[in-house]
């Protein structure tokens, strides 16, 4: 049995940022309580700096990229399309597991929203999870579904940005 007596559903959307940083938060809280996490990215390749800062958790950190790293607009690839679906079919299972006590499905709004994966087996994912285990989904656009489920839903808005004035992604900062 995990740390958590009950476990909850959150939701990170809306267009402002930091959605992602704050999953990350997250984790690390819930590693820093002694708990494990699985953290499913369904655009993104794990190349983010946190991630080499959280490879040092081992096995209590289990990161899946379930994306190119580079699809962002049109039509999915069948590769794009096969590793979002193996990734969400992975989280089901950890999700169920009870031995994961935050999963992270990163992207899952933006996902679901350009058909990379489907509603129905993301409903049942989260209908079917463990007690002890925290699922959080983030991404813009959220499904109303996905929203009215959830425990907690937070919404993030741009207000200002340092794009808007011409400064490029940093890392360390948005990467």
């Amino acid at each position: 049995m995990g740390i958590l007596k009950k476990s909850c559903v959150q939701v990170y959307t809306g267009d402002g940022k930091g959605k992602t940083s704050a999953a990350l938060g997250l984790s690390l809280r819930m590693l820093g309580a002694g708990g494990r996490v699985a953290f499913f990215q369904f655009f993104k390749d794990g190349a983010s700096s946190e991630f080499l800062a959280l490879s040092q958790f081992g096995e209590r950190f289990y990161l899946c990229p379930c994306g190119s790293g580079c699809f962002l607009k049109g039509k999915p690839s069948q590769e794009d399309l096969s590793s979002a679906r193996d990734g969400l079919a992975r989280a089901a299972g950890m999700l169920a597991s009870g031995d994961f006590d935050l999963v992270v499905l990163d992207e899952a709004g933006a996902a679901l929203s350009c058909g990379l994966i489907e509603l129905e087996p993301l409903l049942d994912a989260l209908s079917r999870r463990s007690s002890h285990t925290e699922a959080l989904l983030t991404g813009r656009g959220m499904a109303p579904e996905i929203c009215a489920l959830a425990d907690l839903v937070t919404e993030m808005r741009p207000l200002k940005h340092p794009y808007d004035k011409g400064i490029p992604a940093r890392k360390g900062i948005e990467w």
